[in-house]
């Protein structure tokens, strides 16, 4: 593969791991140049990099924690500057620390918030007059858990719900300009659970099993839920997809 200044950019919220990993990957195969942002994860940040770079991508990492309003803008310039260009926005990072709601702190609430709708509404705003002009795509990663009454995660089920309408709101401010979608994961087999936890194989297959697809999903799946609104026709904007092998209808 061999990229040039013309080829188009993806900036990929917490892209070293899980999920936005796998979208880094399955991107750069279809020829996007990367970057992608990371809090803690400055050894997979740079493993990621170091692999999409031996394949002849074009990527870069920068740290960025965004639960600091403040860090968001200088970010999105360094992102600017680095590659000349950008195209198109996934805001992946998220977190999913379980809490009961009757113990929830105001510090666990707020940091969902910050993390699932305000950063995302701040880096797409610093990221706005690019993607404007290059008729770009922004992608939110919400979560099946946005419709869902999950006593252990309503700080995530709330934030989530909130990323979706933010989703449908850009998605009628930015128009006709940017296209903005967002894909709802369900239950998503990895190394450790959707929710953070240690995978247990009792759970999964619990879900398995009430998933009317009679599986649990991949990240690859994921993943070409994103490059289909990435890639696909710029029309379709505000829409809601749901990549959960059915789980959302029982």
């Amino acid at each position: 593969m061999v990229q040039s200044a013309s080829d188009p950019v993806v900036c990929i919220t917490g892209g070293a791991r899980r999920l936005g990993h796998a979208i880094a990957q399955d991107l750069a195969q279809v020829g996007f140049r990367v970057a992608i942002t990371y809090r803690h994860s400055a050894v997979e940040a740079q493993q990621t990099i170091t692999d999409l770079r031996a394949r002849g991508v074009d990527a870069a990492a920068f740290p960025l924690d965004l639960a600091h309003a403040e860090a968001i803008p200088p970010a999105a310039q360094a992102i600017l500057e680095h590659f000349g260009r950008l195209d198109a926005l996934v805001n992946n990072a998220g977190i999913h620390s379980p809490a009961a709601l009757d113990s929830v702190s105001p510090s666990q609430w707020d940091e969902a918030f910050a993390l699932h709708a305000r950063a995302p509404m701040l880096l797409t705003q610093a990221l706005l007059p690019e993607l404007r002009q290059r008729k770009g795509r922004v992608v939110h990663l919400g979560s099946l858990g946005a419709a869902a009454a999950w006593p252990q995660y309503a700080h995530y089920c709330a934030s989530k719900a909130a990323l979706e309408s933010l989703t449908r709101t850009m998605a009628r401010a930015f128009a006709p300009d940017v296209s903005v979608n967002c894909v709802a994961p369900g239950w998503i087999q990895m190394k450790d659970s959707p929710l953070g936890l240690q995978e247990d194989p009792a759970v999964a297959e619990r879900f398995a099993a009430r998933t009317p697809m009679q599986r649990n999903g991949h990240a690859a799946e994921v993943a070409a839920a994103v490059r289909f609104f990435l890639t696909g026709p710029h029309f379709i904007t505000g829409q809601i997809l749901a990549v959960d092998g059915g789980l959302g209808l029982v």
